[in-house]
């Protein structure tokens, strides 16, 4: 299974034009469940015609047991049934054994957001004047302005800022491109940082590298590195349990739409294929307004 493994990842790759973060997921889930077919077979290198549908329904059980969520588990599904159709496909196995196997329930839970007051004193946080103090700051202004994935922020380069037009080009999932309005503060805080970017690059002597926020060593910041600031400063402003750069683009979602924004226009924004994904910021305004309709109204 190793070999055909190899060629499903180009495949997904080449073919599919899947992202690069996705293709990884994909291939550790496939290697997750190899593993665990070993295990169970008492064999090295299981073969293709040893997966039936009780084996994936074994391996769904058995993450399901060590504490794995609905969403993980519809996950390595998706992922096992891709395979499967691929080798249904290009590697002749006559029968797809994770046709009929349900989709695990997808628990619906909202969203932790930001209120507009915790965002202000989160742009208060980081130093002004310095390399690093203008660099946060820009990432979280643009990661509250623009509503973008941690990936997309990590893949930006200077090319795809366009401040004079006060907008940007983001490669979404897919690597389907997408052009996202700047907020002005955005926009003030993208050009303090770029001046003090290009003196840091001239001083590194990586005048040439093309990423849009770099470390002190003047290469691209890297995912890690990106999580790390960005906890530094939700720490210091929220208690939410997932201290994650994902907070700021659901508080993004969430002000644009209790401020009156279409539904439809977030979609876009967020780089949503369904409505459906876009629609459970709907329910977060709807909870705020019970809250707050059940406090203020005398016979709430």
């Amino acid at each position: 299974m190793e070999n055909h493994l190899k060629r499903f990842v180009l495949h997904l790759g080449l073919e599919r034009n899947l992202s690069d973060n996705t293709i990884s997921a994909y291939e550790n889930d496939i290697k997750q469940f190899i593993a665990f077919l070993e295990s169970q077979l008492s064999c090295r290198k299981p073969a293709v015609k040893q997966v039936d549908r009780l084996a994936i329904r074994h391996f769904l059980s058995h993450l399901k047991a060590g504490g794995a969520r609905g969403s993980t588990l519809r996950r390595k599904l998706a992922a096992i049934r891709c395979f499967m159709s691929y080798l249904s496909a290009r590697e002749n196995l006559k029968h797809n054994p994770a046709v009929g196997i349900r989709m695990p329930r997808k628990a619906r839970r909202l969203p932790s957001f930001l209120a507009v007051e915790e965002i202000d004193r989160l742009m208060e946080l980081p130093g002004r004047g310095d390399f690093a103090g203008a660099r946060d700051l820009a990432m979280l202004e643009l990661f509250y302005s623009t509503g973008i994935r941690l990936g997309e922020l990590n893949g930006l380069d200077v090319s795809d800022i366009d401040l004079f037009g006060e907008v940007i080009k983001v490669r979404g999932k897919g690597r389907k491109e997408r052009l996202i309005p700047l907020g002005r503060m955005a926009t003030r805080a993208l050009k303090t940082y770029l001046t003090l970017r290009i003196h840091l690059l001239r001083q590194r002597k990586h005048i040439e590298e093309p990423a849009l926020f770099v470390n002190r060593f003047g290469k691209r910041l890297s995912r890690r590195g990106i999580q790390s600031v960005v906890k530094k400063y939700l720490t210091q402003v929220c208690s939410v349990k997932q201290m994650s750069p994902h907070i700021l683009r659901h508080t993004f979602a969430t002000h644009m739409l209790e401020n009156g924004a279409d539904l439809r226009a977030v979609q876009e924004l967020l780089g949503h294929a369904s409505l459906a994904s876009t629609q459970i910021y709907t329910h977060v305004t709807g909870e705020r307004l019970r809250k707050v309709y059940r406090q203020a109204h005398p016979r709430a």
